[in-house]
């Protein structure tokens, strides 16, 4: 015997964990909410209120202070892009990251649009028009995920890279050439905005369609599973193991032996009767 304990030895049975692990290992014994794809989504809700206090300082026109708007706002950015990755690639999808991950994007994007049409630098319709179309698809993404989950299209990725590209161009305080260029920038993102949206609104009443279709056959199924564990084996009646005409033909048995111990028939009787007593005048 060692004097090594069980766990050490691996006497509990436990495999023990090989040496040099990769993090993917890791991460998945231990995806809880403290992991690194959940840290990296709460840093970008973190990074949302400096991100608008950069932006508005010095009444938001002070080039040094929206280059450090930008930088907290490519940061964001980054991190919506690792946290992602992270998540897929070492199983870390927690439901706090399902929640967060969403609002996170929308908060960061949302108040970099707001800010900038405030400070009269984008046309309020070019921030209602994103910003409509991302709080309804992440409504219609709950409305349908009953049913199944909305994956995210190539278009839907190239649209978030268009208007990070194109947001981050208006945070920075530029001028000629490149104030035209990113005015374009933004109308490419604009147009894929709509395009992704409607294609999304397609996918969701799909999906929602075959969720319901697929939710009737499992009633209808289940509907007959419960009307054939109801009925007995070999098509019998499940009450009294017979049938009515059965039960009528053993009632008239049983009366039958309660009618003959009485001897004679009426007829007889009565004949029987008038004989004795003309027998006995």
């Amino acid at each position: 015997m060692t004097g090594a304990p069980a766990s050490a030895a691996g006497g509990s049975g436990a495999t023990p964990a090989p040496r040099g692990g990769k993090l993917g290992a890791a991460a998945v014994n231990q995806a809880g909410l403290w992991n690194i794809a959940n840290i990296l989504t709460m840093v970008r809700l973190l990074l949302v209120p400096g991100f608008v206090m950069l932006l508005l300082h010095d009444g938001g026109y002070d080039p040094v202070w929206r280059s450090f708007a930008w930088a907290a706002f490519a940061v964001a950015m980054i991190t919506d892009v690792f946290d992602g990755h992270l998540a897929r690639t070492y199983n870390l999808v927690t439901d706090f990251g399902k929640i967060a991950d969403p609002i996170a994007d929308k908060a960061i994007m949302g108040a970099a649009l707001i800010c900038l049409s405030w400070l009269g630098d984008l046309p309020w319709w070019i921030t209602g028009v994103i910003l409509f179309r991302e709080l309804g698809i992440t409504l219609m993404r709950f409305w349908v995920i009953r049913h199944s989950v909305i994956p995210a299209s190539r278009g839907g990725k190239v649209k978030t890279l268009a208007q990070g590209i194109a947001v981050g161009m208006y945070v920075l305080a530029l001028t000629g050439p490149l104030a035209t260029l990113r005015f374009w920038v933004m109308m490419a993102a604009v147009v894929l905005t709509v395009v992704t949206g409607l294609d999304y609104v397609r996918q969701a009443l799909v999906l929602r369609g075959h969720g319901l279709a697929a939710e009737r056959a499992a009633a209808r199924e289940a509907l007959v599973a419960a009307a054939e564990a109801e009925a007995p084996l070999g098509g019998e009646p499940a009450v009294g193991g017979g049938c009515v005409a059965d039960d009528v033909v053993g009632a008239e048995a049983v009366a039958e032996p309660m009618v003959e111990p009485l001897g004679e028939p009426v007829g007889e009787r009565v004949a029987g009767g008038r004989g004795t007593a003309e027998a006995e005048r």
